[in-house]
């Protein structure tokens, strides 16, 4: 009887034993778990172009990130859905990467009009969002977890250094084109107000359908309401045609300064299909060749080689830099709290200084940049088919801020173009 119960015993041991040994191993599983980080990101469509290129450099940090043991000891897994630039598409995959992919954090896609939509879900569910290129899409929804990627928080400090140039050459009167969409119509809007503050007497003023291709009526409506100044908020495709268009046409020759809110003209592929017809452009940036920030140069030879494999825009000045900080600073933001806690990591944000390589930044309660640094650059000198000339300081003369101005502006316009 009592060998009976000894080996009972013996078996209920050796049971007990194989089930705390799957229990440790399926903890020690558990924490190895990858931490997952969703997002869409417009991989085709207008913003199909610059997205692919940040992306790139999002993979790069992912690739850093892990090569250093992950974060928390559990390495990274970046899951990204294509948005085609889409607005519609970005809820419902945002609710797939909660719901079916359960990721741990979140990053914005890139633009505003595919961010907009997704601002509501984030915030009923609590969730901290990592902001990416977006103008104004917390400015209604007022979420405390939102942190915007971005060097401008309003259009004051997206295009003062445009109305600057015009008052110092004496510009009156100004017109303004602008895509009917909510990024375009903000920025305008904000300019709008800009123009008024600096007395300036709007002379033409329309909106356009987002699918337009032609812009040659619209442009000739401008020259023919002889602006100082020629204000221009557009989408990548519509910058292309209204660049071709005023080179066709011209915009006549009192107008002082032309540009603004031109995106597109920062991607590397547009620049070298345009060529010689962006010059004297002055137009918004996030960075150019000549201004230092700490650790740009080095991403900036890996990131070129990755592009070549990939190739995306080869040289990657506009977004692919902000993507990786981004990176940086959701980084800095896991180790300083030792967790992933959505609203400790909020927290940190709020409170601690980022170091970046697109520099050290800072949050406002509202999630902006509290130093807001978007330059304001002219084309200048550029010649046709030549890659090689964007690598070059001096193509994209800085105007403003001051803290990173190379050069002064050439106006008026025709002057600066060369004619």
């Amino acid at each position: 009887m009592q060998g009976t119960t000894r080996s009972l015993l013996h078996i209920v041991a050796r049971a007990l034993g194989a089930v705390c040994a799957a229990l440790l191993i399926a903890g020690g599983a558990f924490a190895q778990q990858p931490i997952k980080i969703g997002m869409s990101m417009p991989q085709t469509g207008s913003l199909g172009a610059g997205g692919k290129a940040e992306l790139v450099a999002l993979r790069m940090w992912v690739d850093d990130v892990n090569a250093k043991g992950g974060l928390l000891g559990r390495k990274v897994e970046l899951i990204a859905y294509d948005d085609q630039t889409n607005p519609a598409l970005t809820p419902g995959i945002y609710t797939k990467l909660l719901d079916v992919d359960k990721v741990d954090l979140l990053f914005a896609p890139y633009g505003t009009v595919p961010t907009a939509p997704i601002m509501p879900l984030v915030k009923q569910r609590g969730l901290l969002l990592m902001g990416n290129f977006s103008f104004q899409v917390n400015h209604t929804v007022k979420h405390d977890m939102w942190f915007n990627n971005l060097p401008a928080p309003d259009a004051e400090s997206w295009f003062a250094g445009f109305f600057e140039q015009g008052q110092k050459v004496g510009a009156k009167s100004i017109a303004f084109l602008a895509a009917d969409q909510e990024f375009a119509q903000n920025l305008a809007n904000g300019a709008k107000e800009l123009a008024k503050k600096a007395g300036m007497q709007t002379v033409y003023s329309q909106n356009y359908p987002p699918a337009t291709t032609d812009f040659s009526s619209l442009i000739r409506a401008i020259r023919a309401a002889k602006p100082d100044m020629v204000f221009v908020c557009s989408y990548p495709n519509d910058s292309v045609a209204i660049v071709r268009a005023m080179n066709e046409i011209g915009v006549g020759d009192g107008v002082k300064l032309f540009g603004g809110g031109m995106v597109g003209l920062q991607f590397t592929p547009i620049m070298e299909s345009l060529g010689s017809m962006l010059n004297g452009i002055v137009n918004y940036n996030s960075y150019v060749p000549g201004v230092k920030y700490p650790g740009i140069d080095e991403f900036l030879v890996r990131y070129q080689k990755k592009a070549a494999e990939e190739k995306v825009d080869p040289l990657g000045f506009y977004l692919p830099p902000f993507g990786y900080a981004m990176g940086q600073m959701l980084e800095q933001a896991v180790n300083g709290t030792k967790s992933i806690d959505q609203k400790k990591l909020a927290e940190y944000l709020h409170t601690h200084t980022m170091q970046t390589i697109v520099g050290p930044i800072s949050y406002n309660k509202d999630g902006e940049w509290a130093q807001p640094r978007m330059l304001m650059i002219q084309f200048r000198g550029i010649a046709d088919k030549n890659l090689d000339q964007w690598r070059q300081p001096g193509k994209q003369v800085v105007l403003y801020p001051p803290a990173y101005k190379t050069g002064d502006a050439v106006m008026p316009f025709d002057k600066a173009r060369g004619k």
